[in-house]
């Protein structure tokens, strides 16, 4: 039977078992989006990288994502934990890469201590007009806590290559103690166009930390995801179009999440201004190999399916 080098590699984190475990195959040529799927359903993770030879002459590798259920055009987790992995491997070497996503070829600048940041797609910031009561009761926050803060920072669909619906909480204790109905997050989500919810507190754990977050993702088979590379830069672009920090805007923003699954983590959100109305989000962080291993390469699906 056929095997691929399959790997489990803990991002946004320097210790293994905490921050958002992802998927890493780093050589998926030749393997057909079933067999990917059912292999990314087998790991288990939140999203695996399958990583293969580019099509695009720029780009230096390609890579798809794919949770347990479907694929992704983007992830922040899984692209900092595969090129920690291709880095510490001896595969590249410290210094500017280029990587082919869905959503286009995108720098990956890997530093010599490990860091991995990532450059994400254009951002894309858009009120969206839900009652507060509604979505409340999605995420299971006392509806009172988001219109407190919703004149100063309203919901919003933002994005850097993969939308969030941006939910502001006023404090730590009211988003700590959130019972989210998937049910309704899903179809919330489904009705403005977004992969999941990014709900969040500038009520933080760490001092030195920015924002407290938390991500459900349902419809992409994510009830919660531990720490959310691509929404924390989709955040980042959002609070500095929203103007949210007293003076100049911090050169890094620190998000932390992942605590009440026991995995916390921390992204390091950068957001530059390249002109009046464009701005460039970069995502960075370590990463913490867990397993390292060979996994069946599922025969090619014949669709010889019965059905009653």
């Amino acid at each position: 039977m056929e095997t691929r080098r399959a790997l489990l590699v803990d991002a946004f984190t320097t210790d293994p078992f905490t921050g958002n475990a992802a998927g890493v195959v780093p050589d998926a040529t030749g393997l057909s989006d079933d067999q990917a799927q059912r292999i990314a359903a087998e790991l288990g993770a939140s999203e695996t990288a399958f990583l293969s030879d580019p099509t695009a002459p720029e780009a230096d590798r390609r890579v798809r994502y794919f949770t347990p259920t479907q694929e992704v055009d983007l992830c922040g987790h899984a692209t900092v934990a595969s090129h920690a992995h291709l880095f510490a491997a001896g595969a590249i070497e410290a210094g500017t890469h280029q990587l082919e996503t869905n959503v286009g070829v995108l720098p990956i600048e890997v530093t010599a201590d490990g860091l991995i940041r990532m450059t994400q797609s254009s951002p894309t910031v858009e009120p969206v007009d839900l009652p507060y009561d509604r979505v409340g009761e999605a995420v299971g926050i006392d509806p009172a806590a988001l219109a407190d803060v919703g004149a100063d920072l309203p919901l919003a669909r933002a994005s850097t290559g993969l939308p969030f619906l941006m939910v502001p909480v006023n404090f730590l204790e009211r988003l700590l103690e959130a019972d989210p109905s998937m049910e309704a997050i899903e179809t919330l989500t489904d009705e403005v166009d977004a992969a999941g919810v990014f709900a969040f507190t500038f009520d933080t754990v760490a001092a030195d930390a920015t924002i407290h977050a938390r991500a459900w993702a349902p419809g992409a088979g994510i009830p919660e995801d531990p720490v959310t590379g691509t929404a924390s830069g989709a955040c980042g672009a959002y609070l500095h179009r929203q103007a949210a920090f007293d003076g100049d805007p911090p050169e890094e923003i620190v998000v932390e999440q992942g605590h009440v699954l026991d995995r916390p983590g921390r992204v390091r959100v950068r957001v530059a201004r390249t002109d009046a109305s464009a701005a460039s989000v970069s995502v960075a962080g370590y990463a913490s190999q867990a397993l390292d291993g060979e996994i069946a390469v599922p025969e090619p699906d014949d669709d010889d399916i019965l059905e009653a």
